[in-house]
């Protein structure tokens, strides 16, 4: 559900959903988070990252790079 709200809504959202998955997904391999964990992530992380409706190509490289960074701030939780 999380993708296809990521996708509807476009801008650079795909791109964080993108960005925090393979964040969660790699915290559930290494056994850090549980398997229903990654939905949490994901979805915190696209609350949190600000939406641009038309973005660059340096725009998708920050908001990958904001994305990957506070998924990953809130596995130190």
């Amino acid at each position: 559900m999380l993708a296809i709200e990521a996708m509807q809504k476009g801008g650079n959202m795909p791109c964080v959903l993108n960005a925090a998955n393979e964040i969660a997904v790699w915290a559930f391999l290494k056994n850090r988070i549980g398997f229903l964990d990654i939905t949490a992530v994901v979805e915190k992380t696209l609350e949190k990252i600000t939406f641009i409706q038309q973005p660059t190509l340096d725009d998708y490289f920050e908001s990958d790079g904001e994305a990957r960074n506070f998924a990953a701030s809130l596995l130190r939780m």
